[in-house]
């Protein structure tokens, strides 16, 4: 909502009011009630030729995104009024706010801080009607709007029965634009059998342009467990890999949300998930640094199939180790605690943990990130720098040394962390430590912590 602004006044005393929205038109009352800007009785006309009264509250409930104009905003609680009243002074505020004023003990006006000598309130019935017409104006016209847009979506669905080729890429288009910004027409597609009719289009000859398109507006749809169990047929599963594998940007993100849609919570059958063709292709969207959605709807699939055991090693054997620790410097807060997600589920596997400590840069990327991101990470990462330690105490416990750990796991000692984090943290301590003579061990925290 905007600041309030004291109303313009005109040389006869009147008010002048910009209603704004339009044009930035400026009225006053006198001029609005004249020409009739204020009539129309605000209300919906029925087809049965009956007014239907429209509320004020729920008018502006549902119009809570669009600007109004200052002069129908209170005062003291920045609102739109529905029920303006005014004191002596000429301010005019909402009746509630003002008698809560009134009733702190302030006898002055909240927005001049004159004392009053009067503290009557009288209803502004003329303002009243100039913000009730208002309101029904822009909602009729946000109502025409999305019944048009209701309208339109059953048509689409209507045409989509029909057409075949161009046509029909250009149908899904249209309906992939109204799904994507509004949330009526997501529900007439909806409650009008459209997400099967959409499913039916995905099979093993649907055509990548056709595919593109229905999987756009699918993940713009909520999909309930029917619609989800005939989405993972192998046949509709193969096409979206295929298209994250050689689709746009665009569509390859799209395949990645839909997938992770279906897949989420459920105990489903590995032969869909460990395919290593979706695998590649995920770690394929996560490396390009172009696209930063691309990043982290491929992580937060890949971390989604990483849940399931059977999967793990298929996600260790094509290389994902080590090209998530190099993405490690690289990333966001969010994308940055999915890959470390990722990478300390793995290293609960022997491959796993074997591929990490065969990783250059594993550890002092790892390292790096102790107390610097979120008390997430820093978990995440020293369970993963454990799991390493402990399988090669003697080498990688003195890399990551080297690597400031001793510093940073003091730090993490010390700090405000939950009594888990710093019970492992003084354990991989005490494990590093074992490679040292005390006084040398000291003098490397020392060291480290000074670099740090």
């Amino acid at each position: 909502m905007p600041m309030y602004q004291p109303s313009g006044r005109r040389r006869d005393g009147g008010v002048m009011y910009d209603v704004g929205g339009d044009g930035g038109h400026v009225l006053d009352l006198e001029t609005a009630v004249k020409d009739g800007i204020l009539g129309g009785g605000g209300g919906v006309v029925c087809g049965s030729g009956v007014t239907e009264k429209l509320d004020l509250k729920k008018m502006i409930e549902d119009l809570d995104s669009i600007d109004v104009p200052s002069v129908f905003i209170c005062p003291i609680s920045l609102e739109p009024m529905q029920d303006p009243v005014t004191i002596c002074t000429g301010q005019t505020y909402e009746r509630s706010n003002i008698v809560k004023w009134f009733s702190m003990g302030h006898f002055t006006c909240p927005t001049t801080m004159q004392e009053l000598w009067d503290d009557s309130i009288t209803p502004n019935k003329t303002l009243y009607q100039l913000i009730y017409s208002w309101f029904s104006q822009k909602y009729l016209v946000m109502k025409k709007r999305s019944e048009d847009v209701q309208g339109r979506a059953l048509e689409v669905l209507e045409t989509l029965k029909k057409v075949k080729g161009q046509a029909r890429i250009q149908a899904l288009k249209e309906l992939r634009q109204v799904v994507s910004i509004h949330a009526s027409a997501k529900k007439t597609v909806a409650d009008n059998g459209g997400i099967g009719l959409i499913s039916s289009l995905l099979g093993p000859f649907t055509s990548h342009a056709v595919g593109s398109e229905v999987i756009g507006i699918l993940v713009n749809l909520s999909l309930d467990s029917e619609s989800k169990s005939n989405l993972m047929q192998p046949a509709k599963i193969s096409l979206m890999v295929d298209m994250l594998n050689e689709g746009s940007i665009e569509t390859k993100i799209n395949c990645t949300k839909l997938i992770e849609i279906l897949m989420e919570g459920r105990d489903f059958e590995s032969e869909i998930v460990p395919s290593l063709s979706l695998l590649v292709g995920l770690l394929r969207l996560v490396k390009d640094k172009r696209h930063q959605n691309g990043i982290l709807a491929g992580l937060a699939l890949l971390k989604t199939i990483c849940l399931h055991e059977p999967v793990r090693n298929s996600v260790v054997s094509i290389g994902a180790v080590p090209q998530l620790v190099e993405l490690l410097p690289n990333l966001n807060p969010e994308c940055l605690e999915l890959a470390l997600c990722i990478l300390e589920v793995l290293s609960t596997l022997p491959q796993g943990r074997l591929a990490l400590k065969d990783c250059p840069n594993m550890i002092p990327n790892v390292v790096k990130l102790l107390m610097r991101v979120s008390e997430s990470c820093t978990q995440l990462a020293l369970a993963i720098l454990s799991a390493v330690c402990k399988l090669a105490p003697e080498e990688c416990a003195s890399l990551a040394v080297e690597a400031g750990l001793a510093a940073k796991l003091l730090l993490v000692i010390q700090s405000g962390c939950n009594p888990v984090l710093k019970q492992r943290a003084a354990e991989l301590l005490k494990l590093c430590s074992l490679n040292y003579t005390a006084t040398i061990f000291i003098s490397k925290c020392k060291l480290t912590r000074t670099i740090q």
